[in-house]
């Protein structure tokens, strides 16, 4: 059976629909899976050894693109884990024979099979919803996946050059300061700076800040705030396998609930993690798709004095690790 499955969003929100895709492949190799991804997942998609194929949709493209590339892969099913209007009529018009999609927004009436999922009720994270849809299509499918989902043969390689390059000689601590994607809750750069400081006091690890490729802007004023630090600048402009390699090496990672913490435990590393402290944006929706042991989550309050206590847990739960 060829199957497209369609996360053509965030970078997070396409790592978490990775174990429902793996189970699909998992249940029976013979399986086709085609994903549809935004360009920025396209290299990451290609990584995974369990997706056969690849289709990129470019939101700046017309609809006719997608199309085109939905009747060129002609799957058999389609299941769409997150809708919009643009690819459930692309996938209508393509004439794909069986489309499944949560039963939400208009975009709904472009489906034979909606799948009614309350998502707002965080009854289970963003994962697990997308791990359910794919019972609609095999009733008894497992949903039984490895961790960490992707390992690298050449990862370690990879960041053994990058210590090199780097002068590094200790296990890695890495913070990521920035927000991106959809997260709402964060330290600011103030804050950062004093939980960086408090781990630059151990000696033991070796402290690297990581910034995406459009956060040059942050990257400088963290530079000239830890000037003469013994602190690590990573700009990534190397592309997102590369970063997931470092990243499969650190020892802890340190972040806001983004793509990267997503990115940081799909490959197995320790995260330690922020979160908005609304239902919504919480750890419980969005906890990540790697073993739980290894995820510290801290829901952040508006209240400032309660902000503040956290903010002590985390300082203390930095030196004590």
């Amino acid at each position: 059976m060829d199957i497209l499955v369609v996360r053509n969003d965030k970078l997070g929100d396409f790592i978490t629909a990775l174990p429902a895709i793996y189970v699909l492949k998992n249940y029976n190799p013979e399986n086709k899976i085609i994903v549809c991804v935004a360009p920025l997942n396209e290299s990451l998609a290609k990584s995974c050894d369990f997706i056969d194929e690849v289709i990129v949709d470019n939101p700046n493209n017309s609809l006719f693109d997608l199309i085109k590339k939905c009747l060129h892969v002609k799957p058999d099913v389609s299941i769409t884990l997150f809708s919009n209007t643009r690819v459930a009529l692309a996938q209508f018009l393509a004439r794909i024979p069986l489309r499944i999609a949560p039963a939400t927004k208009i975009a709904q009436i472009f489906y034979n099979k909606r799948v009614l999922q309350r998502r707002s009720e965080v009854k289970m994270a963003e994962f697990e919803y997308n791990l359910e849809l794919t019972r609609t299509l095999f009733s008894d499918i497992e949903f039984s996946y490895p961790k960490p989902l992707m390992v690298f043969e050449d990862a370690k390689k990879v960041y053994e050059v990058f210590c090199i390059n780097n002068e590094i000689e200790k296990d890695v601590i890495a913070f990521h300061v920035g927000f991106g994607g959809s997260s709402d809750a964060n330290w600011n750069v103030d804050e950062y700076e004093e939980l960086i400081r408090t781990k630059l006091q151990d000696k033991h690890y070796q402290v690297v800040l990581t910034f995406g490729p459009d956060e040059k802007d942050l990257y400088e004023e963290m530079q000239q705030r830890l000037h003469g630090e013994d602190v690590v600048f990573y700009l990534s402009l190397d592309g997102l396998v590369y970063f997931a390699k470092l990243l499969s090496n650190f020892k802890l990672f340190i972040s806001t609930s983004t793509g990267t913490y997503h990115l940081a435990s799909l490959v197995g590393c320790r995260t330690l993690t922020f979160f908005g402290d609304s239902k919504f944006a919480s750890a419980s929706r969005w906890k990540s798709i790697g073993d739980e042991k290894l995820q510290k989550h801290y829901m952040l309050p508006q209240d400032e004095v309660k902000r503040k206590e956290i903010f002590e847990e985390v300082k203390q739960a930095l030196l004590a690790f």
